[in-house]
């Protein structure tokens, strides 16, 4: 019944979700090559604010739990488990304060409005999975961003998403580079509940009437475990507070 009753209001929700890359586009180009990384930035918080409220429309409802377990002014590298596009939204939003930049595939790198412009130009990294020794570089060169400019990075060591909710064995490459180059940093692990439904029909139609769930567990400082133990506790907190 309740695919049924969403695909119209599917098509509504997909035409102001895209409308608003639409319109964010020139914002950004326009904030970046006239203003500067934070005028961009403002402009990327607000896209996202209003893809959230899009997804308002169709009864998505958002909770953050933990925030106040983040340390500030310091490198932090979320590290959490991925479920849909709609991560990463609500993590830039509502994670606003921390700079969030994603590693992200090279796919989307390009052909999709704002999003791209943001993943190419704001920080974030594009990498070919098919291709490690590309992926390298660009991973140090984030850590090495994060680490002077005191932001975050996100990262999904999973490798893609989950159309479950179940997680998936974590992949150890991208993180234990992020670790290396950026020392003072602190591994904050994030378990994300609810996502999936929203893309439990596939692309269309979308899952109406879900609570999205973000619980930021306590941060592990970089410098004061092995890799193998900072791993193996991140991975773990994750699980633990992933909701099936």
């Amino acid at each position: 019944m309740q695919k049924l009753l969403s695909y119209p209001i599917s098509v509504i929700y997909y035409l102001l979700f895209g409308l608003t890359l639409v319109v964010f586009h020139p914002i950004q180009w326009v904030c970046f090559n006239v203003f500067g990384y934070q005028a961009h930035k403002k402009s990327v918080d607000y896209l996202n604010f209003f893809l959230v409220k899009c997804t308002n429309l169709i009864g998505t409802r958002y909770h953050f739990e933990g925030i106040e377990n983040i340390p500030k002014g310091v490198p932090i590298i979320f590290v959490c488990n991925h479920q849909s596009m709609y991560d990463i939204v609500a993590m830039i939003w509502y994670l606003r304060r921390f700079h969030c930049k994603f590693v992200s595939k090279k796919e989307l790198g390009s052909g999709i409005p704002s999003v791209s412009y943001n993943l190419t130009h704001g920080g974030s990294v594009l990498i070919d999975r098919k291709d490690p020794k590309q992926a390298i570089p660009a991973i140090k060169g984030l850590s090495q961003y994060i680490e002077k400019n005191r932001r975050s990075a996100v990262i999904f060591p999973e490798g893609t998403r989950s159309k479950t909710g179940h997680p998936k064995p974590f992949a150890q490459s991208g993180l234990k580079i992020l670790c290396k180059y950026a020392p003072s940093a602190y591994v904050v692990p994030v378990s994300i509940n609810n996502s999936w439904k929203m893309v439990k029909f596939g692309f269309f139609p979308v899952g109406l009437g879900n609570r999205l769930t973000f619980a930021i567990h306590h941060p592990l400082k970089v410098s004061a475990f092995s890799f193998e133990e900072l791993v193996e506790k991140a991975e773990n907190a994750v699980v633990k507070g992933i909701k099936i």
